[in-house]
Parts: structure tokens; C-alpha cells; sequence
């Protein structure tokens, strides 16, 4: 979800010889975890790697919280963002064996009042279609109904989704959603009669032996030994200025767990990565939490991903072949096949790695939202154990990340150096007035003394001023410098009345979960509640 998840960096499968992994991580690993934590000004971090069934490290660097003394350690709670999808496919994979549901099922059968836009989508959409990002909806369609924050229900959401226009056709491209994880969640909690978090509480994180995960962020939030988050955000382009302590209440809803609200320590990753490499066999022999059929279909790449060269610092991890599976990555490095996933939430960032052929994988969980010590160490660490040479990944993930940042910046500086002097065509008191979109809600334009202000309904706190850019066009700037600022465009009829709003963001490298291009806002009559 957001920053983020695996649609950024694509990847299977050159087959690999296979060989033996290396017998232990890399010599001085410690010293080069923090080398690697304290340049890139990561609060704090916790790695865990797991070599052929055993745990040969599991450890917490730096501190929970920026400025606090209390020290991260390999018990600490990380949210792990869409990492969390493939624990939702396993939940899924338990109802699986148990005879309760099939991967192929309509889901429709399970959840009588989904809708997709199509009716013949509905109609055909599957389990499986919801965990692999094919069902033509557009990339983060929908986030806004629970990013940055979110006070819908699941069943409010699932019911919104029939009003959001598809992208593509159907099972003919790969877009990256949250959306359709909460639908699954919701599919989960029709067939199991649990909700989705008490079930993954008792058939997942406690059968697994993961004592510390959950996907209640209530008890998260609770957990004394818990990191929090952390990222550089400026007046437009997020990732510059200096390293700030973020409100950890400030997550998406409750609602987007399936997708990526779940917290994990560094053991609890560690022990799911030896079920996940042993095809869901236990650590301790006494049996599984998954089938070893249910291991496979959620290995297997369904929906392939278009590739795209990376730039030359990191231009050689670009893959020869990227495809997704069922809450999984897969791809190939240098002839080695990974199986992985990415995940960021607001603050947090995480990787979890595996390298089948080597019986090795690896997860990083960060409190802040640098590439240099999730996406460089991961690179690393890879290299180590598939024999390659050592490179300076963390380096060149630096060099990268702030390269484009500097773009972005540059961009928005120029278009901001140089509107058009025109507009605007209306006195600001008639753009003012409620509008609404048929699958977010009611934005709210209201006069604010000389200018006016916004207010995103849906979204809680989502409020700010607008500031004339040019013509009919206004910046969002909201209260909440962490919110992605928007353009607003003004479209309107023959009579001068703003007939419709359409938006977008401003900063060129805004994470794709602030889908403002996908809304079109139109008067509201006011009568009318368009909050559904």
C-alpha cells in the first residue's frame, strides 16, 4: 500500500542452480546494519534472516522513537504495510483446507451485495482475482476511502467500490490495489463468522507461533514495546527536510487491515519465514499452519508485471521477469528467483525476501521511510547469498532516492515560479458549495475570510486552504503538512457555474494511494447526503 508495496521495483524466474546457502550472514552484519541505519538517519530498524529452517539472527537497532531512549529490539512491533497481504492470502489459504472456500470461488457466492462497476465482473470476479491485482481497477484506486486516515467500515467500502470506473479491462492488466484486500477481509469474515482481525488472531498469528503480531491496531497501539513512525516531508514534495516524529494514530482505517495495517516484531518474521520456505510446515514439527498445496498457489505468478529499467545507480536489479502471485512478488535476480514483497505505512517500511533455491529469506522492518536500509541492505544481502559480489547498495539507493527527489522538487518549483497570470474567471465565494463523488463522498468548499478552504469529508482531518494556482485551478495545501497537496480544477458550465472539481497531485512522485486523479466532484444538491 502506499509507498511504497512492490509495484515500484518489479520481477521470476531464470531457474537457478541450485546450491547451498552460505553457512551464516555476512561477517560484521551488526556494525553494518547501524553503518547503514545512522547515514541515512533511520531512527530505528529490526532484521531477521532465517537459513535453512533455523534462525540465525533476529535483532533491533536504534531507537523505537526519535529523540527516546527506549531501544528497538527483536520484540519491538513494526507496522509491515502490504507485507501484511500475503497474510491475509494465508488466512485465506486455512479456509482453503479446511474445505470452507476455494481460490476460484465467485465472490460474489460469499458476499451476496459485492459490485464491481461491471456486472459481468461481478459476475466472474474470483477469491483469487481479488489477491492479484488484474481486475482492471486503476493503480491505488479507492485509497482515499481509508488513506491517510479512514472512519469507514469495511462494508462501507466494499459497497463504494461499485462506483469506481475501471482502468483497464478486466484480468487484462496488472494495476496494483488495496481495495480488493479488504474485500477478501471481507470474505473472510462471511465464510469464518469471525471478524477478519479475531480470525487472523486465532487461525493465523497463534497457531503460527507469532505471539506478538496483530492485525487490531488498538492492541498495537497498546504494545508498550512498539516503534513509531517516522519521515521527511516538505511544503510539496514528500522526502525532504529533516526527519520527524509522525502522530502513530494517524494510519489508515481500520477497515484497510487486510491490506496492510498488521504489526509484526523481528522473531514473529523470522518464524513466519520458516513456515513460508518449509511450504507450511511448523518450526517445531507438530503441523502446519497451511498446506503444502496452498504453499504453491500462493507461490505461483499469475499476473505479470510490465517491466521498466531501473536508472543507473540501481539499473542492475531491474528484473527479466516480474510477475505477482497471491500476496507474494515474484522475480528473478542475477539467475536467482525471489519470492518477496514490499510494504510502507505512513512512517514505516518493510521487505520480507525469500530465496527458495537457497532455503534463505530475510525481512527488514524500518520506522522511517529512507531506501537505504530496507531496499540497499536487502540488495545486500541477496548479493551475499547467491555469491555475488559485494556492492555498495545502500549507497546507491541513496544516490537514487535523492536524485528523485531533487526532480520532483525541481519540478514542482517551476510550474509554482511560473503560472499563467489569468483567472480566477469567478469571485471566490462561487466556487464555494458541497460537491460529490460517487464513490469517495462530499468534498466541502467553504469560504475561508479573503479565500477559501477544503475539507475531504470522508477522510478525518483532511482539511486545508485553497490557494488560487491559475485559471480555475487551486492548491489544496492541507492542515496536515503530511497530506499530499492537490490540484483542484474548477470546470465551468455556459452559465459560469462550476459544473464539476477533477483533481491531482501536485508533487510528481506523490504515492500512488493519494488517487486524486480518480475523483470527479460534481454540485451536490443540497438536499442530498452524497455520503453513502
Amino acid at each position: 500500500m502506499t509507498l511504497r508495496s512492490t509495484a515500484a521495483w518489479g520481477t521470476v524466474l531464470l531457474a537457478a542452480i541450485a546450491q547451498p546457502a552460505l553457512a551464516a550472514p555476512p561477517p560484521n552484519l551488526d556494525a553494518r546494519i547501524e553503518e547503514i541505519r545512522e547515514k541515512s538517519g533511520t531512527p530505528g530498524m529490526s532484521v531477521a534472516i532465517v537459513e535453512h529452517g533455523q534462525v540465525v539472527f533476529a535483532k533491533g537497532f536504534g531507537v523505537r522513537k526519535l529523540g527516546s531512549p527506549e531501544k528497538v529490539d527483536a520484540d519491538t512491533l513494526f507496522m509491515i504495510g502490504s507485507t501484511g497481504k500475503a497474510f491475509t492470502s494465508a488466512a485465506l489459504a486455512r479456509l482453503v483446507d479446511a474445505g470452507k472456500l476455494n481460490w476460484d470461488d465467485k465472490v460474489i457466492d460469499h458476499l451476496p451485495d459485492f459490485r464491481m462497476y461491471d456486472s459481468w465482473v461481478t459476475r466472474e470476479m474470483t477469491v483469487r482475482d481479488l489477491l492479484v491485482h488484474r481486475s482492471g481497477l486503476g493503480l491505488g484506486a479507492g485509497d482515499l476511502l481509508m488513506v491517510p486516515r479512514g472512519k469507514l467500515s469495511r462494508a462501507d467500502i466494499v459497497k463504494r467500490l461499485r462506483y469506481i470506473k475501471p482502468a483497464t479491462s478486466f484480468r487484462s492488466a496488472y494495476a496494483y490495489d488495496n481495495i480488493l484486500y479488504i474485500v477478501a477481509g471481507a470474505v473472510i469474515e462471511a465464510v469464518s463468522g469471525q471478524s477478519y482481525e479475531d480470525y487472523m488472531r486465532d487461525n493465523v498469528f497463534k497457531p503460527a507461533g507469532l505471539p506478538d503480531a496483530t492485525a487490531d491496531m488498538a492492541v498495537q497501539l497498546s504494545t508498550p514495546d512498539r516503534a513509531q513512525p517516522h519521515a521527511r516531508y516538505g511544503e510539496m514534495v514528500r522526502g525532504t527536510g529533516p526527519m520527524k516524529l509522525l502522530d502513530e494514530h494517524d494510519r489508515l482505517g481500520q477497515a484497510g487491515a487486510p491490506a496492510g495495517l498488521l504489526a509484526a516484531s523481528a522473531n514473529d518474521l523470522a518464524r513466519w519465514l520458516q513456515i513460508q520456505l518449509a511450504h507450511g510446515a511448523l518450526p517445531d514439527g507438530k503441523g502446519r499452519l497451511f498446506s503444502e498445496a496452498a504453499g504453491r498457489e500462493m507461490w505461483t505468478p499469475v499476473t505479470p508485471i510490465p517491466i521498466s529499467p531501473m536508472p543507473a545507480p540501481i539499473s542492475g536489479i531491474t528484473p527479466g521477469y516480474d510477475a505477482y502471485a497471491l500476496g507474494w512478488e515474484v522475480r528473478d535476480y542475477k539467475g536467482a528467483k525471489l519470492v518477496w514483497h514490499a510494504g510502507g505505512l505512513f512512517g514505516f517500511t518493510t521487505i520480507v525476501v525469500m530465496i527458495p533455491e537457497r532455503d534463505v529469506g530475510f525481512s527488514i522492518t524500518v520506522n522511517s521511510e529512507e531506501l537505504e536500509p530496507r531496499m540497499g541492505l536487502m540488495y545486500e544481502l541477496i548479493d551475499h547469498y547467491i555469491g555475488q559480489p559485494a556492492q555498495d547498495w545502500p549507497s546507491r539507493f541513496g544516490e537514487f532516492r535523492r536524485a528523485r527527489i531533487a526532480g520532483a522538487l525541481a519540478a514542482v518549483q517551476q510550474k509554482s515560479a511560473a503560472p499563467a497570470k489569468v483567472g480566477p474567471s469567478l469571485p471566490v465565494a462561487r466556487y464555494a458549495g458541497n460537491y460529490a463523488d460517487p464513490w469517495y463522498g462530499t468534498l466541502k468548499v467553504v469560504p475561508d475570510g479573503k479565500g477559501l478552504a477544503v475539507d475531504f469529508t470522508t477522510t478525518p482531518g483532511m482539511t486545508g486552504k485553497l490557494t488560487h494556482y491559475q485559471y480555475d485551478t487551486f492548491i489544496a495545501k492541507f492542515d496536515d503538512p503530511a497530506i499530499e497537496p492537490a490540484y483542484l480544477t474548477f470546470n465551468l458550465d455556459a452559465d459560469g457555474k462550476v459544473s464539476q472539481i477533477t483533481a491531482k497531485p501536485v508533487s510528481p512522485i506523490a504515492d500512488f494511494s493519494f488517487d486524486y486523479q480518480d475523483l470527479l466532484f460534481t454540485p451536490q444538491p443540497a438536499a442530498t447526503d452524497a455520503a453513502r
